[in-house]
């Protein structure tokens, strides 16, 4: 999958389509999905990667291994040309980047200082915030773009 992933000088969902797939092994998802995650991450600045059209048993078994890890990834499922027809996240956020995900999905477009604003009564400050948000683009959830001096995040798919 790494060879044939082209770098992108716009931020771009990279669609892991199990189409067909009935089932998947923890250590195949731990290598295929979330290494190949984790490397783009890394690696390939604007490739997002997101799990797509997973079967029951498949998703099961990613669901419970990313849970075990406290981690989470976008599912999908893809109709005619790549388009999203619903989106969701498989797996569990901690309850601080849980917050800061709904805060960045129902903005749309957010940035660190505008939650500090937004949530002042929480007393948590905008390296706390960018730190969280960073965290979530990390993980490939969020989309992170440079506005001058001050990180953009939205998310990378919308939940339907």
């Amino acid at each position: 999958m790494i060879a044939v992933t082209p770098s992108s000088e716009a931020p771009m969902p990279a669609f892991l389509d199990f189409t067909a797939i009935e089932i998947a092994t923890t250590s195949f998802l731990r290598e295929a999905v979330i290494g190949f995650r984790d490397y783009a991450r890394q690696s390939l600045r604007n490739v997002y990667p997101a799990v797509a059209n997973l079967e029951p048993a498949v998703a099961e078994e990613l669901d419970f291994f990313v849970r075990a890890r406290g981690d989470a990834i976008w599912s999908c499922e893809l109709g005619p040309g790549d388009a999203v027809i619903s989106a969701w996240l498989v797996g569990e956020l901690d309850p601080a980047q849980r917050s800061t995900f709904d805060a960045a999905l129902e903005a749309g477009v957010i940035t660190a200082p505008e939650l500090a604003a937004r949530f002042a009564d929480q007393r948590i400050g905008p390296t706390a915030w960018n730190n969280r948000l960073s965290a979530l683009a990390t993980k490939g959830l969020l989309v992170e773009r440079k506005q001058g001096k001050t990180k953009s995040f939205s998310p990378l798919l919308e939940i339907a």
